[in-house]
C-alpha cells in the first residue's frame, strides 16, 4: 500500500504527530483524492480532545478539497483529475433516511477502524468521521465527494465540506426561513458566519448576531448581520428583541456551550424555532421550561450538517460564490502546512480565527 503523511492522534488531548501511514487503494464505489486543502473544524478539535470518545490512534480532518487520483471499479461520473470537495457525509443511498432524501442521517454504520488507513506495521488506524483528511490523500465513498469548477481555489472550496453547508443549510433547510422573517444567530464563529450568510441570502429582515466578542460582532456585520449583541450583556435576548422589534422566527445556536442553549428560547417570537447546530460535549445537559414552549407554539429541532443533500446544495453554493453572493475567500483567516497543524489548532482554539486551512503541496 502507498505511504502518505498524516497527522495522527495517539492520545486524547495531546499534540498530533505527523508521520508516515498506509492508505490502501480505492475499491468498489470508493475514490482516492489527493488533497490540496483541509480546513480545521472545531469538531476535529473536540474529537481529538476526547470529549466525544472514539477510537485511537486516529486521523481527524473532514473539510477537504483536492483532485481525484484513483477510482474503484464501481465508480461512475468521476474521472481522474476532477477537482472535488470531500465531505464526511457518507450515504448508502438505500436505507430509509437516505431513500427519504436525508443522506446526512444515513442509518448504515461505518466502522473507521476497518477503513482504508493503517499504521506502517499493519495495525489499526481509525479513519475519523469517514474522512481522515489531515493527510496528503484520502479514500472515501463516491457519495462523499462533489465535483467543483477547475477555477475554484481549493482553500475556499474546502470550506464547503462542513462549515458553510452546516451554517447555510441550517437556515434554508432546517429553519426553512422565509423572506422577511427575523433571525438570531448565537455564535459568530465559522458556522455562525455562514448561518448569517444563509439568512441574508434567504431574505431575512433582521439578522442579529450574538457573541462574546465585539471583534466577532464586527465581522458578523461584514457577512450580513444587521445588528450585534454581546452575550455578556444583561439579558442579551432583550437587546436582540429591541433590535428586531419582536422575537425571532428562528434562533440558530452554532456554538456547543450550555449557556447558549439555556438562553436560546428566550430570543424567540411566538411560533419560533430554535435550530440546534452547535454540539456540546457528551453528557452536558440543558434545562428548559416546557410549558412556555407549549403555550407559545415554539419548538426546538436539531440540524446535522445543515440537513443538506450535497449533490444538490454544494453546486448551488458554488454558484452563489461565483456570483459574489456567498463569501468563502473571506472566511480563510490562516494558511498552514501539515507540519504546522498543532500551531493551527492552537490558533483555532483562541476563537479569533474564522477558518484555518492546512495547505498541501
Amino acid at each position: 500500500m502507498p505511504a502518505i503523511q498524516a497527522a495522527v492522534c495517539h492520545d486524547f488531548g495531546a499534540d498530533l504527530s505527523v508521520e508516515t501511514v498506509e492508505l490502501r487503494a480505492p475499491m468498489g464505489a470508493e475514490v482516492e483524492v489527493t488533497l490540496k486543502a483541509c480546513a480545521i473544524c472545531h469538531s476535529d478539535i473536540t474529537y481529538a480532545s476526547g470529549a466525544w470518545g472514539g477510537s485511537l490512534p486516529a486521523v481527524y480532518g473532514h473539510e477537504a478539497a483536492g483532485h481525484v487520483t484513483a477510482v474503484g471499479d464501481h465508480v461512475s461520473g468521476l474521472n481522474i483529475g476532477d477537482p472535488v470537495v470531500v465531505t464526511l457525509i457518507r450515504s448508502c443511498g438505500a436505507c430509509p433516511t437516505c431513500s427519504s432524501g436525508a443522506p446526512v442521517a444515513c442509518e448504515t454504520p461505518y466502522d473507521g477502524d476497518h477503513g482504508p488507513l493503517s499504521m506502517p506495521d499493519g495495525t489499526k488506524l481509525h479513519q475519523a468521521m469517514a474522512s481522515g483528511a489531515f493527510a496528503e490523500k484520502v479514500v472515501v465513498l463516491q457519495s462523499q465527494v462533489v465535483r467543483i469548477p477547475e477555477s475554484m481555489p481549493m482553500e475556499s472550496a474546502s470550506l464547503l465540506a462542513c462549515g458553510v453547508i452546516t451554517g447555510v443549510g441550517a437556515v434554508v433547510n432546517a429553519a426553512q426561513l422565509r423572506a422577511g422573517q427575523d433571525v438570531v444567530v448565537i455564535g459568530a464563529g465559522g458556522v455562525g458566519l455562514n448561518a448569517i450568510q444563509g439568512a441574508r441570502i434567504a431574505g431575512a429582515r433582521r439578522i442579529v448576531a450574538v457573541d462574546m466578542s465585539e471583534e466577532k460582532l464586527a465581522i458578523a456585520r461584514e457577512f450580513g448581520a444587521t445588528d450585534g449583541v454581546l452575550a455578556t450583556a444583561d439579558k442579551p435576548w432583550q437587546a436582540a428583541k429591541d433590535a428586531m422589534g419582536r422575537g425571532a422566527d428562528a434562533v440558530l445556536v452554532t456554538v456547543g456551550t450550555i449557556p447558549a442553549y439555556d438562553s436560546a428560547p428566550k430570543y424567540l417570537a411566538t411560533g419560533g424555532r430554535v435550530i440546534m447546530v452547535g454540539m456540546p460535549h457528551s453528557g452536558d445537559m440543558s434545562t428548559y421550561e416546557p410549558v412556555m414552549l407549549a403555550a407559545t407554539g415554539q419548538g426546538m429541532v436539531g440540524s446535522k450538517m445543515g440537513d443538506v443533500v450535497i449533490q444538490r446544495d454544494i453546486p448551488w453554493m458554488v454558484d452563489l460564490y461565483e456570483q459574489g453572493r456567498l463569501k468563502l475567500d473571506e472566511l480563510v483567516s490562516g494558511r498552514w502546512s501539515l507540519d504546522q497543524i498543532n500551531d493551527a489548532i492552537a490558533d483555532t482554539k483562541t476563537g479569533s480565527a474564522k477558518r484555518n486551512v492546512i495547505l498541501f503541496d
